[in-house]
């Protein structure tokens, strides 16, 4: 992992730092428990590969939330006072990965995920209709396309190492076209964004799609005791996001 860092060498004193940014997915969210245990992706990646992991990431973080405390969010600022984050911090995620990677020269792998919420926060204002959400969703890209392009601009002033992003899976499958045009719209713009910025896009659509077209029936998703499944990644779903994580690092996902 240190090799994929140009010029970015762990400091003496420290092992080689990994931050992980994001939303409920990078949270490793788990609607069944008190979130004391939650984990996923970044827990897979930083022992496999002997990195200090530092989980920053916010369940219901949208991009604006993200970057200002009165910015668009889907519930972050609630969650983050009701339960404990895997790192505590006041402030914006932007404003503590900024300092966080000052004082940490030796990062040697950030990954973030955002636009979930963004887009889920439409969708619940729209109460799921159709109509709505097309009528919101060019408003919807527009800020989360300028907003992406403020996070990691700022990033990038601070961190030069690997930067990866990871789009976002369709958690209804193949059964909801309007996600997965929603979904693969805002998966374009984090992946030239990304690009811009020379990092790597990790397709998380693509992941979920090359192993099921029913994520749920599957078991990539949180199966609820009433039989039906929650939006979030199980250990399985998790495992094939870390997978597309190593991919884009190493050419092939490291056993």
């Amino acid at each position: 992992m240190a090799g994929c860092a140009a010029g970015v060498q762990p400091a003496p004193d420290e092992p080689p730092q990994y931050l992980a940014l994001g939303d409920s997915v990078a949270f490793g969210f788990d609607p069944r428990t008190d979130h004391s245990t939650d984990s996923g992706y970044a827990e897979l990646l930083a022992p496999k590969h002997e990195l200090a992991l530092t989980n920053a990431s916010c369940p219901g973080e949208a991009s604006g939330g993200f970057i200002s405390p009165d910015g668009n969010d889907n519930h972050c600022r609630e969650n983050k006072a009701a339960y404990a984050l895997h790192t505590p911090y006041k402030g914006t995620q932007l404003a503590f990965a900024i300092d966080f990677l000052k004082k940490h020269p030796g990062t040697t792998l950030v990954t973030i995920d955002l636009g979930g919420n963004d887009v889920g926060k439409l969708n619940a204002e729209c109460a799921g209709a159709l109509t709505c959400i097309l009528g919101g969703m060019v408003g919807t890209l527009e800020s989360y396309d300028d907003n992406m392009h403020y996070i990691l601009g700022e990033l990038r002033k601070v961190y030069d190492g690997p930067l990866v992003g990871i789009g976002i899976y369709n958690p209804y499958g193949n059964a909801d076209s309007t996600a997965e045009w929603g979904l693969a719209k805002l998966n374009g713009l984090m992946s030239a964004q990304l690009a811009q910025y020379d990092g790597m896009f990790v397709d998380g659509l693509a992941a979920f799609h090359a192993v099921s077209a029913d994520p749920c029936a599957d078991g990539l998703l949180i199966k609820m005791p009433d039989g039906t499944c929650d939006i979030h990644p199980s250990p399985k779903g998790h495992e094939i996001l870390a997978g597309a994580v190593e991919t884009a690092l190493f050419g092939t996902s490291a056993q």
